[in-house]
């Protein structure tokens, strides 16, 4: 399925019993003391045991500043639910790079104008060809004539104005 399809958001996604289980655990081993929730250096430390990367200063400034204001720090209930919305992200992410890898035929990294027509046919074969072209108009790229992988985010972005478009003219 096409992202635009699904609204260009990523969907709600729910971890399964033992990944659950596994998010607890990283908790739990990140909590050294037992105080029942994380400081900002063991927060850094469980994101680094699941995704595999060190938050940055900014990152860890902004979850702390969401922390509860009568606690010290993350608490399990919050822990999950950030862990969650990031492997949400992540998973988004993760297709969006899978679609676009699909229409780059050529392993260039990138799509020319052609390649991103050849994609919206194969996936929205009715959709007219000035809304495509319009499409790729606003996506900022580097070249004027090349879409790169990390501007393929952007197509979800642009095309949810022009999904209520071709809705309307019940061109899906």
């Amino acid at each position: 399925m096409f992202l635009s399809q699904a609204g260009a958001q990523p969907r709600m996604w729910e971890a399964s019993p033992s990944e659950h289980k596994k998010w607890v655990e990283v908790f739990k081993a990140c909590d050294e003391d037992n105080k029942g929730y994380l400081s900002r250096e063991d927060f850094k430390v469980a994101i680094v045991m699941l995704f595999g990367y060190k938050p940055s200063k900014i990152e860890a400034d902004s979850v702390m500043s969401s922390v509860e204001p009568n606690t010290s720090g993350i608490v399990l209930k919050e822990f999950l639910s950030i862990v969650r919305k990031k492997k949400e992200a992540q998973v988004y992410w993760n297709e969006i790079r899978h679609i676009f890898t699909a229409f780059d035929r050529h392993y260039r990294g990138y799509l020319t104008l052609e390649d991103f027509k050849k994609a919206f046919r194969q996936v929205a074969p009715k959709l007219p060809e000035r809304i495509i072209l319009e499409v790729f108009r606003l996506i900022p790229t580097k070249w004027a004539s090349v879409l790169k992988t990390a501007d393929w985010r952007n197509v979800n972005c642009a095309s949810t104005s022009y999904q209520e478009k071709v809705k309307e003219l019940s061109l899906l």
